[in-house]
């Protein structure tokens, strides 16, 4: 059998596989398509979801990647978000960072093969979506710049990097370092056919009780004119939001830039603006990423705020969240897609309401009262896989029925 009857073999049989016996044809019927995002996180920081351990071989990592693409295949998805930048690294031979220390166990050490190569086209032979996840300014999950590989950015610039909270981060008020990441990023999106640019939550970190995050020759530097440093970092975010989708465009115009940020923009009781929640963190103040202007002004294609909240819950409601985002979306060319915490179901540490199989499918209806809500995207690979208490196949049962494309 020739490679071209391979590859139309097996997407016939893939395609097979995600035809529930409602989406058949029947004679005299015409099926109604579609358009919906159905994606899944693939997360390699820290080896959450992908390669299960460092240091497995080539073909054992590519196994286990694939595995992952037909899971969501089976679960009726079509669209992965899988990490290839998750600490100032890459999963692809880039001439900007090294190696990622989650393929082999050591920072810098060729893996033997090119996981985002393979990815992008394993995906696309499934007809799925691949959306290239990079996070902009953490370097590394320690504090220590010499366990960085020798030639690493962060050891070559030394004023670029900040510590805070036993970590590394590059430090997002020198226009040098956001340059440089956006270069970094955008090596793999002008080599690979993904279809997106993917950020999560995390720009200025996340507050940690009693440090400060040292930006003070930044801001003398570079802040004048701002009217608070508060200003001037959400102002340092927002160039980086709007120069990364300029250069997106331009590089590959059929390629989506989209952001997943945490669910709450500003609470209520903080701003008129915000929503009916009381946050212990506000992406506004906290994280210095005004989420809500990149929507309304369309800076961004997509937006997929974390609700990882059930419906109910009295600090964070779920039901709250989605029709606050459903608003901010309206009339705005930013899709909204929401993020569902599929980790939580079935976790014994969790409220009662994720003991409950039926608590993510109810989401989902909730979300179907208002058209702004273009899909979901549910976090992560591994608990897709490991479909605890029987959640996911709850939600394919009463949702994905038929296969559906992803918007465009």
């Amino acid at each position: 059998m020739s490679r071209v009857s391979r590859r139309a073999f097996a997407l016939a049989a893939l395609s097979a596989l995600t035809m529930a016996p409602s989406a058949v044809a029947v004679p005299g019927r015409r099926r109604r398509a579609i358009t919906e995002m159905r994606g899944m996180w693939l997360a390699t920081v820290a080896n959450r979801d992908w390669p299960s351990k460092a240091g497995l071989s080539a073909a054992a990592q590519r196994a286990e990647l694939i595995a992952h693409l037909d899971t969501a295949v089976r679960y009726r998805l079509n669209t992965v978000v899988f990490q290839v930048r998750p600490t100032a690294d890459a999963l692809w031979p880039s001439p900007y960072e090294p190696w990622s220390q989650y393929l082999t166990g050591t920072q810098g050490k060729d893996p033997g093969w090119d996981p985002l190569g393979t990815a992008v086209a394993e995906a696309h032979a499934r007809g799925l979506e691949l959306h290239a996840w990079f996070n902009p300014y953490r370097i590394a999950n320690h504090a220590d710049p010499a366990k960085l590989v020798a030639g690493h950015p962060a050891r070559v610039h030394p004023e670029w990097v900040v510590p805070y909270g036993g970590k590394l981060y590059y430090n997002p008020g020198l226009p040098e370092v956001r340059a440089f990441v956006q270069d970094a990023m955008m090596d793999a999106v002008a080599k690979y056919d993904v279809d997106a640019v993917h950020f999560d939550d995390y720009f200025y970190p996340y507050p940690v009780a009693g440090q400060t995050f040292d930006d003070d020759a930044a801001y003398a530097a570079h802040g004048g004119g701002f009217g608070s440093r508060a200003d001037w970092r959400r102002d340092n975010i927002d160039r980086l939001v709007r120069e990364t989708a300029a250069r997106v465009k331009a590089v590959r115009p059929t390629a989506r830039f989209g952001i997943s940020p945490f669910g709450v923009w500003r609470n209520a009781a903080t701003d008129a603006l915000g929503s009916d929640t009381r946050a212990g963190v506000q992406t506004y103040d906290d994280l210095y990423a005004d989420t809500r202007t990149w929507v309304r002004e369309g800076w961004i294609d997509y937006v997929v705020p974390q609700l990882y909240w059930n419906i109910g819950l009295p600090a964070a409601d779920y039901a709250e969240l989605v029709s606050w985002w459903a608003g901010v979306a309206q009339g705005s060319p930013t899709k909204l897609y929401v993020g569902e915490a599929l980790y939580k179901a079935g976790d014994p540490a969790q409220p009662a309401a994720w003991q409950d199989a039926a608590e993510l499918s109810r989401h989902l209806t909730l979300a179907k009262e208002y058209a702004q809500v273009r899909g979901h995207v549910f976090f992560a690979a591994k608990d897709v896989a490991a479909d605890r208490v029987g959640a996911m196949a709850r939600v394919v049962a009463d949702h994905y029925g038929q296969p559906a494309s992803p918007p465009r």
